[in-house]
């Protein structure tokens, strides 16, 4: 399976996209009723129905790569039986992709689970890590002759992010999201439910058991694919020894085991400058993002060069850009962030390819559809994809380049 040189990609979710994930964990959580969820994702963007209006998209773009996701909850609904018929949906995907020039990129786990896992306790059960390996050898036997590109788990290293990040952990928000658990592990019958990304991160060696006992079992099937996991990296300035105490908790262990994958996803939303007391609120004078975070494209270099000098693994951009009401801030940061990408790689650094968050407007999680990440605005109501300024900003520089 031969791919591109450079895969120049924009990325979804099957959660934030697809609509209905009726048997995911974080669907029961936008359900219970003391749920912080700011609204549900119910259709989402209809994705289930309209992939091949965003295979479509992408490819109208120029774009050479595309990122999305399976959904375990649909593939093994309950524990042990796996559906032939989502299997072959998601090939269906993938195989619709190869035949326009696009490489799949595919994610096993971006952030849900299924409700089964969550309420065994998720990666808390010591046969977590062999649930994820069959799960992932299953996808293998059916897609694994379609896709080269393969990211085990989606940012995992943000509930220890959140946690070093974050003021003491008994704090409202904290409070707020153990109050949902309770509720939701109530609604399965169980006595716990664990979602990772809404963790405190103490079941990490399982998680990482999971990615390594994934790896063996897709390339197992295919072992020419290139196997690694994606990770949230700002560029972290500042104090050093507050850098230095910040990447220990909540990089080093992941990047300690990438060092054994075939690349390394980042994924740059900005910096984050520190003190010694913390993070540095930026200055009222800076420009903001719609999530009030710090507008920064220049980011992106030096988090991709970190990640590579830290592990000796090339880098695969999985995720970057913006919150963005208006789409000029989103058509500035789009050559902004390239650019500093073109730095680091003139500088010899080893980059795999470039994958813009996201191709549509969609579900953001507790922040319901409150933000626009996409470079296609998606009316709610009838669910019909207006490319923006910003899509034609980026498909002209990738059209440049190829």
């Amino acid at each position: 399976m031969s791919e591109p040189a450079f895969l120049w990609g924009a990325a979804t979710a099957g959660h934030q996209v697809e609509g209905n994930n009726t048997n995911a964990d974080i669907w029961l959580l936008e359900q219970v009723p003391d749920t912080t969820f700011a609204a549900p994702s119910g259709d989402a963007c209809d994705s289930l129905n309209r992939w091949p209006e965003d295979i479509a998209l992408v490819a109208g773009l120029g774009l050479n790569a595309y990122r999305f996701s399976v959904e375990w909850s649909r593939i093994e609904p309950a524990e042990g039986q796996f559906s032939l018929a989502w299997l072959d949906h998601y090939a269906r995907i993938a195989a619709a992709c190869r035949a326009r020039g696009i490489a799949p990129v595919l994610t096993l786990s971006h952030f849900t689970s299924p409700r089964w896992f969550a309420a065994a306790g998720g990666w808390g059960n010591d046969a977590a890590p062999a649930w994820f390996a069959r799960f992932a050898g299953r996808v293998a036997q059916r897609m694994g002759r379609l896709v080269g590109h393969v990211v085990t788990f989606n940012e995992p290293n943000l509930p220890l992010m959140g946690r070093w990040i974050a003021t003491p952990i008994a704090d409202p928000a904290r409070r707020s999201l153990d109050a949902m658990m309770a509720t939701a592990a109530w609604a399965c019958g169980s006595d716990r439910f664990a979602v990772w990304v809404y963790s405190r991160g103490d079941d990490l060696p399982r998680l990482l058991a999971g990615h390594r006992a994934a790896r063996v079992a897709w390339k197992a099937v295919a072992p020419t694919a290139l196997v690694g996991m994606s990770l949230a990296i700002p560029e972290i300035v500042g104090d050093p020894r507050a850098v230095a105490a910040y990447r220990r908790h909540a990089e080093d262990p992941f990047l300690a085991a990438a060092r054994d994958d075939d690349f390394v996803g980042v994924q740059n939303y900005g910096r984050l400058v520190l003190d010694a007391k913390g993070v540095v609120p930026p200055s009222p004078a800076v420009e903001r993002t719609q999530s009030r975070d710090e507008y920064h494209p220049q980011s992106l270099g030096p988090a991709v060069a970190h990640i590579a000098a830290a592990t000796g693994r090339p880098v695969l951009v999985t995720e970057n850009g913006i919150a963005a009401a208006d789409d000029t801030q989103r058509a500035r940061f789009i050559p902004a962030a390239i650019a500093a990408l073109d730095a680091v790689r003139g500088q010899g650094v080893p980059v795999l390819g470039y994958c813009h968050w996201s191709l549509l407007d969609n579900f953001e999680w507790r922040r319901g559809y409150t933000q626009q990440f996409g470079l296609h605005a998606v009316d709610r109501r009838t669910f019909r994809r207006t490319a923006k300024p910003s899509a034609r900003v980026y498909a002209q520089i990738v059209a440049a380049r190829r």
